[in-house]
């Protein structure tokens, strides 16, 4: 993954942020620290972290989120990565955007004390239609975690069990109570998802969303291209009848870096630290 982009004479030039909330002017800022998880919660934080255009889209020409990522931004999602204790995705995100597991990095050796090199990653399929890399060749220590239903296909059920962790629940659907739960039952409390769209709705229908890093990329894609949530009454987890209500959130900062927009806003009620 690159984080610099080249200089005139051909050296790196290191990528830096300014704060520009709470503490405009703030430069060279602490990505791991202003990204810090809270400490002391008795239940899983989750967090998402998503890319949108200027103009609210969130993929762009090739159908993927990449084409809105920058250096600051994957220098970002790779901090949000060392932090957590594991990455979930719907499997939609994993098929589309060609996941595999995470790889460890040597920035992360102060972050992940005490833990597995890599966070595990966790994906949620009813199918099982899952990308063969993410089942065999995650490492032993942060093994695949599938959350799906027991009316899964048999076959592959087999399959995805020799690889992977495998949660089964009951219903049509794994909601995201059910994901977290499963999630705390491991021991993985700083919880970050990647999305998808139909993913993330379910997450925030069902009120456990608790903060949204979101990165306004400097690009205009025009109509057509869908949001980062997508879904509605039919989401796992959403009410039943009647419309969702809003669900107020506060900035906790705001970063800048090449004109891309780093905003991390968190749930009401909750901390950021």
């Amino acid at each position: 993954m690159s984080t610099a982009h080249a200089g005139g004479a051909g050296t790196p030039l290191p990528v830096v942020f300014r704060e520009l909330l709470p503490s405009p002017g703030a430069a060279d800022v602490d990505l791991a620290g202003a990204y810090a998880y809270p400490v002391g919660t008795d239940r899983p934080w989750v967090r998402a972290n998503m890319v949108a255009s200027a103009d609210g889209g969130a993929v762009g020409a090739s159908g993927r989120s990449r084409d809105l990522s920058s250096a600051p931004d994957r220098r970002v999602m790779g901090v949000l990565r060392g932090l957590c204790d594991v990455v979930l995705v719907g499997a939609g995100t994993a098929r589309q955007e060609g996941y595999g597991p995470v790889r460890a990095r040597k920035a992360w050796e102060g972050l992940r004390a005490g833990r597995a090199r890599t966070p595990a990653v966790a994906v949620v399929s009813r199918s099982l239609d899952l990308p063969d890399t993410l089942l065999t060749e995650a490492p032993e220590d942060a093994r695949t975690l599938v959350f799906t239903t027991r009316n899964a296909p048999r076959e592959r059920r087999r399959r995805v069990g020799r690889y992977a962790d495998v949660v089964e629940v009951d219903g049509e659907s794994v909601t995201p109570a059910h994901v977290v739960d499963g999630l705390a039952e491991r021991g993985m409390h700083r919880v970050l998802t990647e999305g998808g769209p139909h993913l993330l709705a379910g997450f925030l229908a069902a009120g456990l969303l608790d903060e949204l890093c979101l990165t306004l990329s400097p690009h205009l894609l025009g109509p057509g291209s869908p949001r980062i949530v997508a879904g509605g009454a039919l989401a796992p987890g959403a009410p039943e009848t009647g419309s969702q209500p809003s669900t107020p959130v506060r900035i906790a900062h705001l970063l800048e870096s090449e004109g891309n927009l780093f905003a991390r806003y968190v749930r009401d009620g909750g901390v950021s630290r």
